[in-house]
């Protein structure tokens, strides 16, 4: 007696299903977890600087969760005028702000703030990545290099954001002499966080202004299985 095809392929089909439902929600929770490791671009921004230092023989700096959302803070005065970054009409925040503004926005002890001693600022019209916009963005002249490579620094705080979550984008990298367990303490232990963007260090799930990443590599997977499988069980 022959059997019919017609219950066989929706056994195929039930099989196919759950199992790629299996596949896509494992490859789901291990990209949450994942994009709070290594998908905050102010973190990857921290990841480049130290690698670059490290490679030119000076110390790699710690990174400070209350500096870098002052980071973020310091990015937030420009109000998305990406004009004035850099050039003959630069303008940059006055150092009250940090005191007056950046610090009690992040939940930073006012009486611990330390010494800025450098920083790097960059802003264009397109998003990069972090490794980039380090390179290209960020290390631009020889005095951005002496900035990096500065042996006054301790310490490192990164930024990264958009404006209302679109271009401009803004890089922003603060640099401190200060000491990391007394230098830009956080009242309630944890930086108050504010978006748009991103600050390294915070241990969120930011994913900055190119939100979408993450995910794609997953579409792109889950794709791949769905054509593996239904060749594998004959659907086709």
């Amino acid at each position: 007696m022959q059997i019919s095809r017609t219950p066989l392929m929706k056994l195929k089909q039930l099989i196919l299903c759950l199992f790629f439902a299996c596949i896509f929600s494992s490859s789901i929770a291990s990209a949450s977890t994942e994009s709070k490791v290594t998908d905050n671009p102010a973190d990857l921004l921290v990841v480049a600087l130290n690698n670059n230092r490290t490679a030119s023989h000076f110390s790699s700096l710690y990174d400070n969760p209350g500096l870098a959302c002052i980071a973020l803070q310091y990015i937030k005065a420009y109000q998305g005028n990406c004009g004035a970054v850099g050039g003959a009409t630069a303008e940059k925040p006055a150092d009250s702000e940090f005191a007056q503004t950046f610090a009690p926005n992040c939940g930073v002890e006012v009486s611990s703030l330390a010494l800025v001693t450098g920083r790097l600022l960059g802003c264009q019209s397109k998003y990069i990545d972090p490794e980039e916009a380090f390179s290209e963005i960020l290390m631009k002249n020889n005095k951005s290099l002496e900035i990096l490579n500065s042996k006054n620094h301790t310490e490192v705080g990164a930024a990264v954001s958009g404006s209302g979550g679109g271009p401009p984008y803004f890089w922003c990298i603060l640099f401190s002499n200060g000491k990391s367990n007394s230098s830009f303490v956080l009242a309630d232990g944890v930086a108050k966080v504010s978006r748009p963007g991103c600050f390294s260090g915070a241990k969120d799930d930011c994913s900055g202004a190119n939100n979408r990443a993450p995910y794609h590599h997953l579409l792109v997977k889950a794709a791949g299985v769905f054509l593996l499988l239904q060749f594998g069980l004959g659907l086709y």
